[in-house]
Parts: structure tokens; C-alpha cells; sequence
């Protein structure tokens, strides 16, 4: 899989058109089936001339491009002061230098004051970054990420000046989709500039290509390359339904298969990032996972779908609702639900103040649950740190197990310290660290807690030995200190 770097009207055709078809698939049933074989040209000038191109003129002015340069500085060698080194490689051998790194992607403005929606994976970068976009009439203007969520791979910028006037798509409910729509996808491929290409909706609730538990992809067969991350999908009332995202390639090029984040979720990042405010997931204070072929055959059950509850937090959501270990949440809110990501995707793009209503299969009965959607208890300020200083931890965040950071993260434990995030360029990104790895020990010392690794960290070591949870699987690091 590769990353690329709210009305309900729904207009197929243009009703001049749907006439004409009409009265030519009644003219053409007529025909005997041998005269029906045979290629015949357009029954009416209306029928040839049908185009895309007014849904173009409507969408394409909200499309945008968006460059990102970051400055970097490259290795400095342990070997920069060694003589004989500068003797056979120069007098700058092995010094920090200056690197400038680019990347293109495309945006969508979703409104006139100059809110850009795109990809995370379009904007981030190394270093000192500056974003830049460029409108399809050739104006550019500088921009600043306002909110971001690798997640969910939804980025939002503001435009820097303009005129408070700029062109913008309206959001449709993604949900209103269906397999066989038609849609169009608009970005700038390759970097050749604004290109529009058409297809239909292949499949949707795609959920099994992305390793994130936050992701939910509508299908198409639209043609869609490196460079389109972040364009808009369209459909043909020209209203935004998802933000073009990944492919999947063997070659690198678009084989008719890519790949869209549903607008309903693009949506909500959006207004939260128009607000100032960070989107809350919905706590749920239960573990998830997909029903297998065998758990099914176990239960009963007439599909292999649905998201099994096999872990209950104590005075949670999911507890105070009364679902219990074994259950099969099968629908939210009347919409099926494939497997945990889907029950995800339903209760963000519901929001926190709401009450979903679960369809659940317990012990082979169905039984309806209403759930409601709180947010996480807050974090304490002793329960979040970020990590600095010399050790090779550095730039990691860590916070205590909480029970919404066990659900966010989707976590089996309950205890320890978990790495929350971290920051580019840090030591403990070049030591491979990532988020939701469990700091285990260091050295001799079990952590249990924030205020422990701090603790262990503060000791200078001449060799650092930290064992880390990834998964199943506890590994053991060895840094010279």
C-alpha cells in the first residue's frame, strides 16, 4: 500500500440527458437482438456531447497544490575531528550541514476564509518547515498547519492573506455514497499540474488496508498517482466526498485502485480545526478486535463481520452501557459495522456529547445497547512528559496507561508507560522508538509509572539497556551512553 505524497442531493444526470436515454434505450429495445449487436453511432447531439466538464468548472478552482520545503541538518560524524579523515575527506568532513527537503501534495479548500484540508503524510516533515499553496488561477500564498493527526492522515492548513474569498468545496455525507456511483478525482499527479480524472465508487468501508484502528477508505477506480494525496473525490453534484489518500501499486502508478478518506470524517477535523478545539475520540473503555472465521463458527453467527468486545474497563462507557466480554457488535446506529475500525470511525464522526445505539449478538440473541460518547478522563499534569536530555530517549512523549490511552491506542495493558509520540529528528526516533511501544525496564529498574522513568533516565549510563513492549513481543535495546 502507498501513500500519496453536508448536503444529501445526489444529480447523476442532467435531466435533458435522462430523457434522451430513455427515449433511446426505448427505440433500441425495439431493435431485433441481432441489429441490437451492432455498433451504431449516438441516437442525438445531446447524448455525444455529455461532458464532465461543468462539474470541473464548479470543484477545480477549490483543488490547490501544496509544496512543503523543510531545512534539516544532515549526520555530523563521530569522526569529524579525527585528522586523518579531514586529511583524505576535507577540512568540513563530518560537520552539520544544511539540507533542504520537498515534497508535493495537493489540498482541498473547504472555506472561502481559506481552510485547506489534506493529508498529514503531505505535510510533515523534518525540521523548519514552510507550506506554500498554490491556487489553480496561479495565485500563491503562504499557509500554517493549524491541526494535524497521523491516525487519521488528516491535515488542516489556513491560507495567509487573500481576500477572505476563495473558492471552496461543500461536504456531502459520505455515507450517502454507494458502490457504482460516479466520482471524480482531482489533485496534481506527478506534479504535471491539475488533472481530473473520473470512475465510479469500487467499494466502501475499506478498513483491512491500514494499520491504524482510525481509518475507514472509500474505493475507487479513478486514476489516482503520487501527488494526488489530498486532492478531492467528488461526486457529480461537485460536492466534496473524500480526500484522496493512498494506492495500491506494484509500480508506483495507478492500477484502479485507490483509496479516500470519507468526507464525514475529513468533516469533523476540520470544523474542530476551524474552532480552535482538538477532535475528541469518543472513550469507549473496551478492547476490540475483528470476529474471525472461527469465532463465528463458535457462535453461531451468520457472517464473519462485526467487532468482538474481549475486554471491559471498569466504569467506562462500554461497562456503564452493559456490554460484556463476548459480545458481537454487529451495527452503530443502524450502519454495519465490518470489524473495530468501523465501530471507531462510526462513534468519531457521531461525537462526544452523543448516544450511539449498538447492535449487539450476545450468546446468539440480539440485543440493542445504547452507548454514550464521553470523552476520556483528562490527563494529569504528572501523567504526560516529554522526554529530553542526553539518553536515548530523547523527544520521545510518554504518558501513564490511563484508560483512555489504553483505548486510543488500543492497548492490552493497563499498566506502565507508553510512548505517546514522537518528534522528528530526535534521538529516539533515529533509535527506531514508535508510538505505543511500552517501556518496559531500564537496566535493572521496572517501570511503572512517569515519574520512575524519569527517575531511571536522570542516571547517566555508559551503556543504556531498555526493554521495550511492541505487540506481543518485549525487546531488549542496548545505546552506548
Amino acid at each position: 500500500m502507498k501513500p500519496l505524497s453536508t448536503g444529501t442531493t445526489r444529480i447523476l444526470l442532467p435531466a435533458g440527458v435522462i430523457a434522451v436515454a430513455a427515449m433511446a434505450a426505448l427505440a433500441f429495445g425495439q431493435l431485433s437482438a441481432v441489429t441490437a449487436q451492432q455498433k451504431v453511432p449516438p441516437p442525438s447531439r445531446e447524448v455525444a456531447q455529455y461532458s464532465f466538464a461543468p462539474i470541473v468548472r464548479m470543484a477545480a478552482p477549490a483543488v490547490v497544490n501544496v509544496y512543503v520545503r523543510s531545512r534539516v541538518q544532515a549526520f555530523n560524524s563521530p569522526f569529524a575531528d579525527d585528522p586523518w579523515f579531514r586529511r583524505f575527506f576535507g577540512e568540513n568532513f563530518g560537520e552539520p550541514s544544511e539540507r533542504v527537503m520537498s515534497s508535493l501534495g495537493s489540498g482541498v479548500i473547504v472555506s472561502p476564509e481559506g481552510l485547506v484540508v489534506t493529508n498529514t503524510h503531505v505535510i510533515k516533515m523534518r525540521g523548519e518547515t514552510e507550506v506554500r499553496i498554490a491556487l489553480s488561477d496561479k495565485r500563491e500564498f503562504d499557509a500554517k498547519v493549524i491541526a494535524q493527526d497521523d491516525k487519521t492522515d488528516i491535515a488542516v492548513l489556513k491560507i495567509d492573506g487573500g481576500d477572505g474569498r476563495f473558492p471552496s468545496l461543500q461536504f456531502e455525507d459520505s455515507d450517502s455514497l454507494e458502490v457504482g456511483d460516479m466520482v471524480l478525482a482531482i489533485g496534481n499527479p506527478f506534479g504535471v499540474g491539475q488533472t481530473v480524472t473520473s470512475g465510479i465508487v469500487s467499494a466502501l468501508s475499506r478498513t483491512e488496508i491500514s494499520r491504524s484502528d482510525s481509518q475507514v477508505f472509500i474505493q475507487t477506480d479513478a486514476a489516482i498517482n503520487p501527488g494526488n494525496s489530498g486532492g478531492a473525490l467528488v461526486d457529480m453534484s461537485g460536492r466534496l466526498v473524500g480526500i484522496n489518500t493512498m494506492i495500491f501499486s506494484k509500480t508506483g502508478g495507478s492500477v484502479g485502485i485507490g483509496f479516500a478518506i470519507p468526507s464525514n470524517l475529513v468533516k469533523v477535523y476540520a470544523e474542530s480545526a476551524a474552532s480552535g478545539r482538538k477532535v475528541e475520540r469518543p472513550w469507549l473503555g473496551a478492547k476490540l478486535e475483528a470476529v474471525t472465521r472461527e469465532f463465528a463458527e463458535g457462535l453461531g453467527l451468520s457472517r464473519v463481520a462485526g467487532a468482538v468486545v474481549t475486554r471491559i474497563s471498569d466504569k467506562g462507557p462500554a461497562s456503564n452501557a452493559g456490554l460484556q466480554p463476548g459480545d458481537v457488535i454487529t451495527s452503530v446506529d443502524g450502519v454495519e459495522v465490518t470489524d473495530a475500525r468501523g465501530v471507531f470511525y462510526r462513534l468519531t464522526t457521531k461525537g462526544v456529547g452523543q448516544t450511539a445505539r449498538l447492535s449487539v449478538i450476545r450468546k446468539g440473541q440480539p440485543v440493542d445497547v445504547s452507548l454514550a460518547l464521553l470523552a476520556a478522563p483528562a490527563a494529569g499534569k504528572d501523567d504526560v512528559k516529554n522526554l529530553s536530555g542526553n539518553h536515548p530517549l530523547d523527544g520521545a512523549r510518554v504518558s501513564n496507561i490511563l484508560p483512555g490511552v489504553a483505548d486510543e491506542m488500543n492497548l492490552d495493558d493497563t499498566d506502565g508507560v507508553v510512548i505517546v509520540s514522537v518528534r522528528n529528528g530526535s534521538a529516539a526516533q533515529s533509535l527506531g522508538f514508535k508510538p505505543g511501544d511500552i517501556i518496559v525496564a531500564i537496566r535493572d529498574s521496572k517501570i511503572a509509572n512517569v515519574h520512575e522513568i524519569e527517575a531511571a533516565l536522570a542516571q547517566r549510563q555508559r551503556l543504556w539497556q531498555i526493554a521495550v513492549k511492541r505487540g506481543e513481543r518485549v525487546l531488549q535495546l542496548q545505546v552506548p551512553g
